[in-house]
């Protein structure tokens, strides 16, 4: 991989944005394919008496020392050279947000109802996207979002009598994430995807020092040591390929590509936690998965039509 200078003065320049849909489309998918590993292991490593911000010290403080150990070599000091300081440190704030609030939730919630409630947030995104993107929304992808909306309440069943306030966390989470998904557009064509990993993990380790150690337990097992250490390389993993996405498509049309994470979390959920899926799962998921399809489907069709529009005019 060729890692732009953040100063511009060595190295390629950062790449540009580009409309590649498709192609942003599947690296968002792999990334919260990645991303439910990381909730199974963090969700493990909490039932199993590591507290929750040892856990999240521990997934930030582990992937600094990767992503210095790839941009040190290369640049020096220059490596925490960025185009834009002030969007670096709210994406990380956005990111150590919902990861903290996630962390905290799944303790006390399964794994598919953290990651449905999750869902909500193209719908923030897509509010967001225009005041501070200048994205346009239209009115067929409102349509699919609120579908999708509606799968994922089908699933939580707000009210019901398995209702839990941590809840109120995920929800916490949800604002977070869709705040970050906004900044990492912001940044995408400003700092090169490793530099904003540099950023993200650096910001959460500083913040999170002065708790991280209150109640610090050791692993007493190498399985949990292991499980632990890989937070930070799937997290590390996870977050790049996901910040390369907003390079190739609008904030507004990746963000219901998380949906499949619920397809995921449930299959770990059942294998690692013996949580099978109610029927809410198996009502809701479908809904949900249908509505970013359609949103796909649609978004290539409007690029289809302004390409014969270019054409004609050409």
């Amino acid at each position: 991989m060729d890692y732009p200078s953040p100063g511009g003065k060595r190295g390629a320049v950062v790449k540009p944005r580009e409309d590649r849909l498709l192609l942003g489309i599947s690296l968002v998918v792999t990334a919260v394919a990645i991303f439910a590993t990381l909730d199974t292991s963090a969700k493990w490593l909490v039932v199993n008496g590591i507290p929750s911000f040892e856990v999240i010290f521990v997934r930030y403080g582990f992937q600094l020392p990767l992503v210095l150990a790839l941009l040190l070599p290369r640049y020096g000091p220059e490596a925490f050279r960025t185009a834009n300081l002030k969007l670096e440190i709210l994406r990380a704030l956005g990111l150590l947000g919902a990861t903290s609030f996630n962390f905290f939730a799944i303790r006390y919630l399964p794994l598919t109802i953290t990651g449905s409630i999750l869902f909500a947030s193209p719908i923030l995104v897509s509010l967001l996207s225009i005041p501070m993107l200048g994205e346009k929304v239209g009115w067929r992808r409102w349509i699919a979002i609120l579908a999708g909306f509606v799968g994922v309440l089908v699933i939580i069943q707000p009210g019901g009598t398995g209702f839990h306030p941590a809840i109120f966390l995920s929800l916490a989470m949800v604002v977070s994430f869709a705040l970050f998904s906004i900044f990492n557009r912001m940044l995408a064509g400003v700092d090169a995807p490793i530099i904003q990993q540099l950023y993200s993990a650096l910001i959460p380790t500083v913040c999170l020092v002065p708790f991280a150690f209150w109640e610090w337990v050791w692993p007493s097992d190498p399985l949990t040591w292991i499980i632990l250490m890989s937070t930070g390389v799937t997290g590390l993993i996870g977050h790049l390929i996901l910040t390369i996405a907003y390079r190739y498509a609008e904030a507004s049309v990746l963000a219901p590509f998380v949906y499949p994470q619920v397809l995921f979390l449930t299959i770990s959920s059942w294998l690692v936690f013996n949580e099978p899926p109610g029927l809410s799962i198996y009502i809701g998921a479908p809904i949900i998965v249908g509505s970013g399809l359609y949103i796909w489907w649609r978004e290539q069709q409007v690029a289809e039509e302004r390409r014969k529009a270019r054409a004609q005019a050409a």
